[in-house]
């Protein structure tokens, strides 16, 4: 299974509008842990995904020791390999996507438990399509290629849903998302769901355009800090401190944009403007617009009325054999004891 992931090299993209995405390689584990060094780390699980690069600032800055986090960071080259290893119980917390935690969900372990937002895909995945297309009811009918299961197929399906219209009413060529855009590029499909880099080898076809973009479905795609359920029960003080510790990084973030950029950069392997072009698209998330999406609702910006939804989808498409317990999965708890912290 092929998931969201980056290559933490991106020199080529800037010469050809195409990326290899690295995968399976071992993960590098980061500098030495933080905090209290006479008991053991827990070991927090990132790859390259500009939603998690902040983490590096914390470690860089000493943001983790600052808030009693006693936290060891591992790199993972693939995305894929993280959550892995989190669902193996090789991790203790892991980033990743709120539709590759209900993937994994049934599998952890030590269970899996949603405790923080990063940050949601706020137009970093597209639907692009041949010239000839113009809106979502000109789909019907035509081939369109997503690695189903995963983002891209998830805002087709969206997409199509909006407009009164259902995933067979498209016809749907399976393919790993590279796959997907490499024949999208040379013609032999009318349209495509990729996430970035590769939408950017899908507009290398002429006259190719965006059909609509992640940002129409606020909430839809968000990127998570998940942590098991294992360590909720014996070191919760912990989780909380992980909690304290992103949104110090995002006031570090404002206070210091060019000191954070450098860090990011840095972690990610790319230059300061490939940076800024690779943030376009994310959108980190305050404390308001975390507490908004741990609560319940009856659209996508609230993860338990999302999680159902991509549950049933992942389920439909034959992804998953059947939804997990989703009645766990989210822990709101962390997030409004700091948001009380900051009310006194």
């Amino acid at each position: 299974m092929t998931l969201r992931k980056f290559l933490p090299l991106f020199a080529a993209f800037l010469c050809s509008l195409f990326i290899t995405i690295g995968c399976g390689q071992a993960p590098n584990i980061a500098t030495p842990p933080n905090g209290d060094n006479n008991a053991d780390p827990i070991v927090i699980g990132y790859s390259n995904w500009a939603g998690w690069w902040p983490w590096a600032i914390a470690e860089e800055e000493g943001l983790f020791a600052a808030n009693g986090a006693n936290v060891q960071l591992k790199w993972f080259d693939g995305y894929l390999d993280s959550m892995n290893a989190f669902a193996a119980g090789q991790l203790d917390g892991n980033c990743q996507t709120l539709n590759d935690t209900i993937s994994f969900a049934a599998d952890a372990v030590n269970g899996e438990v949603v405790v923080l937002v990063n940050d949601n895909s706020a137009g970093n995945d597209k639907i692009i399509v041949k010239q000839d297309i113009n809106t979502v009811e000109d789909l019907v009918g035509k081939q369109v290629a997503v690695e189903e299961g995963v983002v891209g197929d998830f805002l087709l399906t969206l997409a199509l849903e909006e407009k009164g219209l259902k995933r067979e009413d498209v016809v749907i060529v399976p393919l790993e998302t590279g796959a997907a855009t490499a024949a999208f590029a040379a013609g032999k499909v009318d349209a495509v769901g990729a996430f970035p880099p590769y939408w950017l080898t899908a507009l290398e076809r002429e006259g190719s355009k965006e059909l609509i973009n992640s940002a129409a479905f606020p909430g839809a795609i968000p990127d998570l800090l998940v942590v098991s359920q294992q360590l909720i029960d014996t070191q919760p003080d912990q989780v909380q401190a992980l909690v304290n510790t992103w949104f110090d990084i995002l006031a570090f973030m404002d206070a210091n944009p060019q000191r954070a950029d450098e860090i990011m950069a840095k972690q990610a392997g790319v230059t300061i403007d490939q940076l800024q072009l690779l943030k376009q698209g994310t959108r980190f998330f305050t404390l308001a617009e975390n507490l908004e999406a741990f609560s319940p609702g009856n659209n996508m910006k609230h993860m338990p009325f999302a999680a159902e939804k991509m549950s049933k989808f992942m389920v439909d498409v034959g992804f998953i054999p059947e939804g997990p317990d989703l009645t766990q999965l989210f822990n709101d708890s962390f997030v409004k004891t700091y948001a009380q912290s900051q009310s006194q």
